[in-house]
């Protein structure tokens, strides 16, 4: 099958029942904005969704991932197996990925790169395998290929990816505090103010 048919492939699948899940939502694909919240430690990947020209973002369906390798903190160096975390968004689809689909990060982003992080190749893909990126099996990223396609041809230019090590509520904060480093810590510490303006970007009903 060529990589082609295999993105077209998913859409076909897939399309009809995210549609209506959109229908569900009061949503449509043409003006649809996506944001994709990733939790290391639970490891689950949120998609939440808007029209385009609303400002609050609903959740729209929670996938798991499939696979972890590192442990919880920053990549800082290709090889080291670790995932990100921080604000990333999806600069590429790859639908020729030996896993599958793929779909591309933006690693190492503005902050990675001032504190000398490297690495390259992070991605949100299929199959169960990974040495630092976000694995979710065929099924899963046929959906999330899907979807992004869906708000790209919509508009959205850039589809914001965040990856936090847990969800960085005070509690969390202080209970992982004891066991990491001080550096790790201050890091989550400065996620904590992004998770949180973040977190006011959601709607809760």
């Amino acid at each position: 099958m060529s990589t082609v048919d295999r993105a077209k492939e998913a859409y076909e699948r897939h399309a009809p029942n995210l549609l209506d899940l959109l229908a569900s939502h009061r949503l449509s694909k043409d003006s649809l904005d996506l944001l994709l919240i990733a939790f290391k430690d639970q490891d689950q990947l949120q998609v939440y969704a808007k029209r385009n020209k609303d400002s609050r973002y609903q959740i729209l369906k929670t996938f798991d991932i499939l696979n972890r390798s590192g442990v919880l903190g920053p990549k800082k160096e290709e090889g080291d197996k670790q995932v990100p975390e921080g604000k990333y968004y999806i600069n590429r689809f790859n639908p020729n990925s030996k896993y599958h689909l793929s779909l591309g990060l933006n690693f190492p982003n503005a902050y990675d790169m001032a504190q000398g992080y490297t690495g390259s190749d992070i991605f949100i893909h299929g199959g169960i395998e990974t040495v630092g990126c976000l694995p979710m099996g065929d099924t899963a990223i046929e959906e999330l290929y899907t979807l992004a396609s869906f708000a790209k041809s919509a508009g959205q230019i850039q589809i914001p990816v965040y990856i936090f090590p847990f969800p960085l509520s005070d509690e969390n904060l202080s209970i992982y505090a004891a066991q990491y480093s001080l550096e790790t810590v201050s890091r989550w510490k400065e996620l904590q103010r992004i998770f949180q303006k973040l977190m006011e970007s959601i709607r809760n009903d």
